[in-house]
This record gives C-alpha cells, structure tokens and sequence, in this order.
C-alpha cells in the first residue's frame, strides 16, 4: 500500500520504529549521565567527609591508616570490571533465613541488586559492616516481588574494606516454604576516580590527623606541666618526710631515754622511801646489839 506522497507504509513504519529507539536509547543515555553524576557527587561527598575510624586512630601502627586511604595500594593493575552474583531459585526454609555477604574492597564502587519470587512474601534487609561500624542500608521490611515486581535498587559504598550483607527472612512463616532469585552486580569506580578519592581522603584525613595532633600535644603540654609540679611536689615532700623521719627518731630517742629515767628514779624513790621508812640496816643492827 502506498500513500498519496507515494512513501510506502512500510518504510514510514520502519523510520517511525527507528525514531522511538533512538528516542529510547538517547533517554538511557540521559539517565545513565544522570546516575553517573549523582555517584560522582556521592562519591566525592564521601571521601571529603571520610573521618578514621576509632581503632584506626588508636592504632601505634603508622600505615594503618594509610591503607584506608590509600584504598588499592597499586593501581597500575587496576581492572574496572563488575562482579556480579547471582542465585536462581534459592530455597528458605519456612521459619529461616538466608544471608548473602559480599566483601567490597573498592572505595566509591555502587552496589546494583534485583531480587524477585516466585509467590508469597517475606522478609529482606541490607547492612554494611565494617570494622567497628554497622551501617543499615535498607531496613527489614516484608516484600512480595510475585506481585510488585523485582526488588531492586542501588547504592555507593565509600569507606572499605565493608562486608554487604543481604539477608531474607522467612522467620514469620512456619509454614510455607519460599524461593528466591537475586542478582547482585557491584561496579566498581573508574581509576580517575579513584586518584581524585584518594586524593579527596588524604585531605580530610589530614584534617582529622592534624586535629588529633594539635588536641594530643596540647594534653602533652598540660600533662607535662602538670608533671612538673607533681615532682616539685614530690621532692618536698621527700625532705620533709626525711625531716619528719629525723624528728621521729629524735622522739623515739628521748621516748627511750625518759622511759628508762623514770624506771630508774621510780626504783631509787622506793629504795630511798623504804630506808626513811624503816631505817638502814646497819642502824637497826646497833639498835639490836644495844637492846641486848
């Protein structure tokens, strides 16, 4: 059939079809830019807030910290390639549950996840672990992806090493049994981006180390003030414990020397009382002899 321009129907169906996909890719494109974007500036937010964690800062290993900065130490072999995990139609026994973890040890890398059923609900959550942190991503909340559709969603993870860990709960139902499929892709960053991060961590790091610094010696500072009034302190009270052992001893000494004293002129008293009293002896021998 041809119409009365004389184009056929069939080739202005054929560019109308070509006009929607491009229509169609150009909008892809549009929104990839857009997620592009959005991580590049969640990604820089992250690393410019990026603050040590307590064990870090505590640790008496310099290059502890620096290994978080840093991220991948040598990026001359750095591969942008995705990992991706996958499970078909994976089983919860009713009353159980399931957790998938998976590590991730890129900076600024963004988690992708789609997770569908095949009837019913159950529960399903996301937390990120770290060393001495857990963040929830996603709170546990009941979903039915038989009836919604696949689960899905995205998000960037900045500081690592982190453990993602997916967990589906069948906890409320001890009856049926439910079948899960899921597909995690993580992405990981491009090497620019990861020269700009370490950079962008580098600074507030230094930041965080230099406030440390100046809060540290200015404890430093008080503590050692503080220490040399406490052995000034110390030092007089040595001498005035070695003057005070020194008058001890003196006490002791006339304690001793008054004790005997009285012990002697206590003994002599009695003796002097009793010769008043009964006379001497030689006295009353005479007086013996004479009465006689």
């Amino acid at each position: 059939m041809t119409t009365p321009n004389g184009t056929s129907k069939a080739k202005d169906d054929s560019s109308t079809s070509t006009e929607s996909s491009a229509t169609e890719k150009g909008e892809k494109k549009r929104i990839r830019a857009l997620e592009a974007k959005a991580v590049a500036e969640a990604t820089a937010t992250a690393d410019s807030q990026f603050v040590p964690s307590v064990s870090l800062m505590n640790s008496t290993d310099p290059m502890a910290i620096m290994k978080q900065v840093d991220g991948l130490r040598d990026l001359t072999e750095y591969e942008e390639k995705e990992s991706v995990y996958v499970g078909r139609s994976v089983p919860i026994s009713a009353g159980g549950a399931l957790e998938i973890p998976i590590q991730v040890g890129t900076p600024g890398s963004v988690v992708e996840y789609a997770v569908e059923n095949k009837q019913y609900d159950f529960a399903f959550s996301i937390t990120a672990e770290r060393d001495d942190s857990v963040t929830l991503v996603k709170e546990k909340s009941r979903v039915d992806a038989s009836k919604d559709g696949p689960i899905t969603g995205k998000f960037l993870v900045g500081t690592v090493p982190c453990w993602i860990r997916f967990k589906f709960d069948n906890d409320f139902s001890w009856v049926r049994e439910k079948v899960i499929s899921y597909k995690v892709t993580v992405t990981p960053p491009s090497l620019d981006t990861l020269y700009a991060g370490r950079r962008r961590r580098a600074k507030a790091c230094l930041k965080a180390v230099g406030d440390d610094l100046n809060s540290a010696d200015k404890r430093r500072r008080a503590a050692n003030d503080q220490l040399t009034l406490l052995e000034t302190e110390l030092e007089e009270l040595k001498l005035e414990i070695a003057q005070k052992a020194r008058s001890l001893q003196a006490v002791r000494d006339e304690s001793k020397w008054c004790t005997e004293r009285v012990k002697l002129r206590s003994e002599q008293k009695e003796l002097l009382e009793d010769r008043l009293e009964n006379g001497w002896a030689d006295e009353r021998e005479l007086e013996k002899d004479s009465e006689e």
